[in-house]
């Protein structure tokens, strides 16, 4: 009877052997009763080859690559959160804009992607205001001519700017990743409720400082006990706070830590409720990065990708995962547990596009880079032949010192000619992109939860037809008046439409609801009202009332989290009663002049 090997690709290794948990990749058997196997660290990434006996396996903690989705499905939805801050803070060039209050100015966010990384200085909440079209414009210039020579495109830099704005990890987020998390560690926290996001942690945990010892970690030593913190900057300058937030020793500890204690669940799975769903589906989370010729880290991403019982994948936003409620799984788990994963779709729908995307960016920022070099070094090579050329004079001439000068000019020379070559290999190489570390980080089952059919929560739930009619009302409004219209219902990204003013640069993130009668209830799923709580800035409820018969849209809600919402405590949703707000739409909204919104 053959014996069932120990190890296989996929499998999470833990134990004293190592410092950090280990992945399977590859497994070769020595016949000895020793394995050599190929194994990544789950926290460094980084590959390496290991020798391992049977009293080895004695010491380990060997978690199968199936997934049982019996995991602690709270915690597996931090642990995805810890990675897309990561990876926010890591490659969005726009994250020192994004966590502060500041909206960038467009010029500035140009300067961002010319330079391929942000600058220094601060952003000062002035320069936003007073800046009529006819400054905007001179600023505008001015800015690009010292960076580069093109052509304003006022309309293109103003959508940038709202993608910024839309993508941007508010302090609301940071304070409650930072309240989740640390009760994994755990870390005791004082909320204090009179200033903004801010709390006094207790002294630091000794579990937190062994991650000081990670070979990537570039920060400070994490400090015996920490002051007051706050995750928002004003509020710690003003109030003279410790300001904690990505790239804080103490955020990215209590991350890793956190991401650490994640492992369980992401090789178990976990089982979640959705309202939204009739039937059960899977939810497969990858991650994947895109690397250049010189081993750089170019762009990472998360993607997920759900399964159901029929038709193709369906590609959505992680963040969708905060929609649902975590579950207990079932005594017999469905089929869609054991489908096989989606690869070649991902790699067409997902993949694909996704280094294409980033090879755009980056061949066009290695050709501004490489212009740069061929005009810069050129000139410099012109100035070492006329430096050569008046040596060799010299020399010819009999005067003194013209050898030394000759042989100094000819050096610098070959040193310019050979710093030139070298640099267009290195950006011959940074143009070579490559996807690698591409794998299923997390896997969840999705099921209809038992409540959606009671008759108090079908009630508050409007059907597809009322929905895609709310919708379509909404976006014929924003059509006629000039704006720049997305529908991104589907993404679940808490909001169904993105509306943008490109004359004043007002974004809107905007979450329609309909009705079919003139009165009723409106629910928030988790996700929406976590958007609304967060984004209170830029977040706007329209309601459609009438959409069985003659669809009206009502006067638009600014910060609808203001309201008095009630919690269906069972279905973890919230709903409002659309009466007192009820208001018809009258078309005399005044729009703020550019760059003037308050948060």
């Amino acid at each position: 009877m053959l014996r069932k090997e120990p190890f296989c690709p996929g499998q999470m290794l833990s134990g004293s052997l190592f410092n950090e948990p280990m992945r399977v990749e590859t497994v070769r058997g020595g016949g000895d009763g020793t394995w050599t196997l190929g194994l990544v660290g789950t926290q460094s990434e980084r590959f390496r080859k290991v020798t391992l006996t049977e009293s080895d396996i004695n010491t380990l903690t060997i978690l199968d690559s199936a997934f049982s989705y019996d995991g602690d499905g709270r915690l597996l939805r931090l642990g995805l959160q810890a990675h897309s801050l990561r990876i926010a803070y890591e490659f969005d060039p726009y994250f020192g804009l994004s966590i502060s209050r500041v909206d960038p100015l467009p010029h500035q966010l140009e300067a961002i992607t010319l330079a391929g990384k942000l600058g220094d200085a601060d952003l000062e909440e002035r320069l936003l205001k007073d800046v009529d079209e006819k400054q905007f414009r001179a600023i505008c210039q001015n800015a690009l001519e010292g960076l580069a020579s093109k052509k304003l495109n006022l309309e293109m830099l103003v959508e940038r700017r709202a993608r910024a704005q839309e993508r941007r990890v508010v302090p609301e987020t940071i304070a409650r990743f930072i309240r989740e998390a640390a009760e994994y560690v755990p870390l005791k926290l004082k909320i204090v409720d009179s200033l903004p996001y801010a709390f006094e942690p207790a002294r630091t945990p000794s579990v937190l400082r062994r991650y000081e010892r990670d070979p990537d970690w570039k920060l400070p030593t994490l400090a015996n006990k920490y002051p007051r913190c706050s995750a928002e900057r004003d509020t710690a300058e003003k109030n003279n706070l410790e300001w904690v937030t990505p790239g804080h020793p103490l955020f990215e500890a209590v991350r890793r830590h956190t991401i650490q204690s994640a492992h369980e669940p992401f090789s178990k799975g976990a089982c979640f409720y959705s309202l939204q769903h009739e039937a059960p589906s899977r939810l497969d989370f990858y991650r994947a990065r895109v690397v250049d010729g010189l081993g750089h880290v170019v762009r990472e991403r998360l993607f997920a990708a759900e399964i159901a019982g029929s038709g193709d994948p369906v590609l959505r936003e992680p963040g969708m995962i905060g929609d649902f409620s975590p579950a207990k799984p079932p005594e017999e788990l469905p089929a869609v547990a054991s489908a096989p994963e989606a690869t070649t779709w991902l790699h067409e729908h997902a993949m694909k596009p996704f280094i294409e995307e980033t090879r755009a960016e980056r061949l066009a920022e290695v050709k501004r880079v490489a212009e740069h070099v061929e005009l810069s070094l050129t000139e410099l090579l012109q100035r070492a032949d006329e430096e050569i050329g008046k040596a060799s004079e010299d020399k010819e001439k009999g005067i003194p010192g013209a050898d030394g000068r000759l042989a100094q000019a000819e050096n610098r020379h070959a040193e310019l000619l050979a710093r030139r070559e070298r640099r267009r290999q290195e950006l011959e190489r940074r143009r070579s992109l490559s996807l690698q570390a591409v794998e299923r980080i997390a896997s969840v089952l999705i099921l209809p939860h038992p409540e959606r059919e009671a008759p108090d929560v079908r009630r508050m739930r409007p059907t597809l037809e009322t929905e895609d009619t709310a919708v379509r009302v909404v976006m014929e409004y924003g059509q006629t008046r000039g704006r720049r219209i997305y529908d991104v219902h589907e993404k679940n990204l808490g909001y169904d439409i993105t509306s943008l003013d490109l004359g004043s640069g007002e974004l809107r993130l905007i979450e329609v609801k309909g009705l079919a009668a003139a009165t009723g209830t409106i629910l928030l799923t988790p996700n929406e009202q976590r958007v609304a709580e967060d984004r209170r800035d830029c977040y706007w409820l329209y309601i459609v009332t009438h959409c069985a018969t003659k669809p009206t849209l009502q006067e638009p809600v600014k910060d609808p989290a203001r309201l008095e919402w009630h919690e269906v405590t069972k279905v973890a949703h919230y709903y409002l009663s659309v009466n007192g707000i009820r208001k018809p739409m009258q078309v005399r909204e005044v729009e703020a002049p550019y760059g003037d919104q308050k948060p």
